[in-house]
């Protein structure tokens, strides 16, 4: 049975959660703090995480950035904090998803959903494609191990950056439309969620094309963006 952890410190919402998880036939267990948190998240083996940012104990960011040394399970933040700089922060920590409260219940069981069937085909295809590595420009993508490196120097990608980058390198050539990167790499069913895309492109572009001194993407105007061999 999969099996999620709560981390939320108000007990309504984090029981709210809980009866409608459970409902869905998925395994719970509930955390109130930061620090129990990391604790059951670390010790027990979870298929995904629910995450509240303002946490006593240790806050949400912190919670996640431990977690993120000794694990890759998926983690979708809640929170009542909607700013873009929130967001950024959030997913640059490594988190999955992010979704504000108030929420509703059914669109937060679709994130759920696509992140665990995302996590399932992580060691993959995307969309047909060849789980062998691909090498562009000396930077190398192993699907099977998840690993990237540039000319032979090691990359750390988040799980949702190593999805963009594997969309785009798997087909070279090919103008990617935001809507597409949005729906395929980062699992996104619902408007309104490409400027996520951008964020991602930003990092990838700071790990890669900025630190090694290459040209990798390249922004198509109004349309998306597109990796080249030359």
């Amino acid at each position: 049975m999969t099996r999620i952890l709560i981390i939320e410190d108000e007990e309504k919402i984090a029981r709210f959660v809980e009866l409608e998880l459970k409902h869905e036939n998925y395994e719970v267990d509930k955390a109130a703090d930061g620090r129990a948190g990391v604790e059951l998240a670390l010790s027990r083996d979870y298929d995904l995480i629910l995450l509240d940012i303002l946490l006593p104990q240790l806050n949400g960011m912190e919670v996640l950035r431990r977690i993120r040394k000794e694990s890759s399970t998926p983690v979708i933040m809640l929170t009542a904090r909607d700013a873009v700089m929130d967001k950024v922060a959030g997913l640059d920590a490594g988190a999955d998803d992010y979704i504000t409260k108030p929420f509703a219940i059914e669109e937060l069981l679709a994130r759920i959903r696509v992140a665990l069937k995302r996590r399932e085909a992580s060691a993959g295809e995307i969309q047909g494609t060849s789980s062998k590595a691909i090498v562009v420009k000396g930077v190398s993508l192993d699907v099977d191990r998840r690993e990237v490196t540039v000319n032979g120097e090691p990359v750390e990608l988040t799980n949702r950056e190593f999805e963009v980058l594997h969309l785009l390198m798997a087909h070279v050539g090919v103008v990617m439309s935001r809507e597409r990167l949005a729906t395929e790499a980062l699992g996104y069913e619902f408007v309104g969620e490409t400027n996520n895309v951008d964020v991602h492109i930003a990092h990838l572009r700071a790990r890669i094309d900025d630190r090694f001194g290459i040209k990798l993407i390249t922004t198509v105007r109004g349309v998306g963006y597109v990796i080249r061999e030359a």
